[in-house]
Parts: C-alpha cells; structure tokens; sequence
C-alpha cells in the first residue's frame, strides 16, 4: 500500500509537473492535488500549515516533506519509498 500524497499546486508549475512525475515513477497512482490558485483558502491552509507560500508543498502521510527539490533530495538519498511505503 501506498501512503496518501497530498499536493498544494497550481495550473501552471513546473516543479509541480516535476514532483508528479517523480512520484508516478516510483509507483504512486493517485496524487491529491489541492490548487492553490483556484481557492484562497486552501493557500492559507497551506501557508498555516508548512510556513511556506510557494508550490508544490507535499505531503506524504501526515509529514511535509517540502517543495519539488525537497522532494527530489530525499529520492537521492534513498528515503523517498520508504516514506511512500508508510
């Protein structure tokens, strides 16, 4: 089983696009994805919950993982299907 991944994002990112297709590759099927552009409060919710005001913010189970490059740095280090694992 996979943990749940939650993605703050909006229609036009880049690393957003990057961050869905190195999850996809590593076996995630569904990616929830909360756009950020089109309702204001889930960009507070965002803001209020990672401190931070740029996408993607991820999150895989209930931990943040961090933007695209977070993303891609725990991938390098060998933690990212561990993480997905649950």
């Amino acid at each position: 089983m996979t943990a749940r991944v939650r993605m703050y994002s909006t229609g036009v990112c880049g690393y957003c696009m990057r961050a869905e297709a190195l999850l996809k590759a590593r076996g995630v099927e569904g990616i929830e994805k909360l756009r950020v552009d089109l309702d204001p409060a889930l960009l507070a919710e965002m803001v209020e919950s990672t401190g931070r005001r740029t996408v993607p913010q991820i999150f895989i189970g209930d931990r943040h993982v961090g933007g695209y490059e977070d993303l891609a740095a725990i991938d390098r280090e060998g933690g990212l299907q561990a993480l997905l694992a649950g």
